[in-house]
């Protein structure tokens, strides 16, 4: 099978302003993976299946990945003019130093799909996607169109992270039911306290539950207080 090197160039030969990236995978297995852009991905993935060469028809498996705000810490070189005595007479000189800045890259979703040729018998090729954002941005195109397997997996990843999928054919919750708020798999997602939906609570949920109903309790009760003042 062509290197990824090799892939990304037969891209961007068939698919102009493709605009792929290669993103390394520094551990053993070096599998490195695929960058793509929302503008060009169903063009790339029809042209990754449809090619000869490639032939990959076939999508093993999609997952979420939840990317929070994270808060970079850099190296950056300053010019200043200083102070110095230089042979007993005080003299005003620059001097390039290097000061720590911080600056925070904002979190994002993202979304690899697993890629393999049944009839050329070679793979995987590992494709990525990413939102603009985790909040107001989260629209990718879906990838149920190039391959029909993409549907129940990129409903799995809306439900549980929340990327929603342009042109799913039925982009709806498949695991929480439809009145469901938030999104479980979110790195900063909060577990409920009450459990209402826990048919037989134990141990640490049993806790939480009983706790919830003393705290809706004492609410209640503060609340009748108020009335009756």
């Amino acid at each position: 099978m062509k290197t990824v090197e090799e892939i990304k160039a037969s891209i961007e030969a068939a698919v102009p302003g493709a605009g792929v990236e290669i993103v390394q995978n520094p551990g053993p297995a070096a599998q490195h993976s695929l960058l793509l852009t929302a503008e060009k991905a169903v063009e790339v993935a029809q042209f990754l299946r449809d090619d000869a060469e490639l032939a990959l028809d076939f999508l093993s498996n999609v997952t979420g990945v939840d990317w929070l705000d994270k808060e970079i810490t850099e190296k950056v070189k300053v010019t200043r003019t200083v102070a110095k005595t230089v042979d007993g007479v005080e003299q005003q000189v620059e001097e390039t130093v290097e000061e720590p800045r911080k600056r925070v890259e904002p979190g994002r979703l993202e979304v690899v799909y697993h890629l393999y040729s049944m009839s050329k018998k070679h793979g995987p090729v590992i494709l990525r996607m990413r939102t603009g954002n985790r909040t107001d941005r989260v629209e990718l195109p879906s990838m149920t169109p190039i391959w029909r397997a993409a549907e129940f997996q990129e409903r799995e990843i809306f439900d549980l992270f929340g990327v929603v999928f342009d042109g799913h054919p039925d982009l709806r919750r498949i695991l929480m039911w439809d009145e469901f708020k938030d999104h479980p798999m979110r790195r900063d997602y909060v577990e409920p306290d009450d459990y209402d939906y826990e048919p037989t609570p134990h141990d640490e949920v049993l806790a939480k539950a009983k706790a919830h109903q003393e705290k809706l309790a004492g609410t209640a009760q503060a609340a009748e207080g108020d009335a009756a003042r």
